[in-house]
């Protein structure tokens, strides 16, 4: 079975999708082939679960009524993924979850990703997803200020 096929595959199923050795461009472009809509969530600069979920909201573009936790996250992906045709897949970019403030937080929003995968199969939806783990975050050099999240380098 070729690489392209077997991300097909993964694709058609849902859940999290292995595409380690796939570029981002590429897996994007194949989940919209498969008619997903597919989002990329920035999680890079994200050093909390809330600005994780920041990220999330600013990918998927959802209402400013989210409520900015776990249970939001989740209902909001659920009327996501019913919202589309297919389904949806998600890619989450630099997940820091090698940050003490982030190690817990990133295994449960794995988990309600998990819990979407099977909310949206018994809605005949498909919703995957893939996180690229990025360990911590540098730590910050003496002097120099952090980007802010919003990417501003105004002071």
């Amino acid at each position: 079975m070729s690489q392209v096929q077997s991300l097909q595959e993964q694709l058609q199923k849902g859940g999290l999708v292995d595409v380690s050795s796939s570029k981002q461009d590429e897996v994007i472009k194949a989940a919209q082939d498969e008619g997903l809509a597919a989002f990329v969530v920035d999680c890079d600069r994200a050093r909390s679960r809330s600005a994780v979920l920041r990220a999330v909201v600013k990918a998927v573009d959802f209402p400013e009524f989210f409520g900015g936790n776990l249970d939001a996250l989740y209902d909001c992906l659920c009327d996501t993924v019913l919202d589309q045709k297919v389904g949806l897949f998600l890619w989450f970019h630099n997940l820091h979850s090698g940050d003490p403030a982030l190690e817990a937080d990133s295994v449960a929003i794995e988990n309600v990703c998990k819990d979407v995968v099977e909310y949206a199969s018994n809605n005949g939806r498909v919703f995957a997803y893939h996180i690229v783990h990025a360990g911590r975050h540098p730590d910050p050099e003496p002097g120099v200020a952090p980007t802010p999240y919003s990417g501003s380098n105004e002071g």
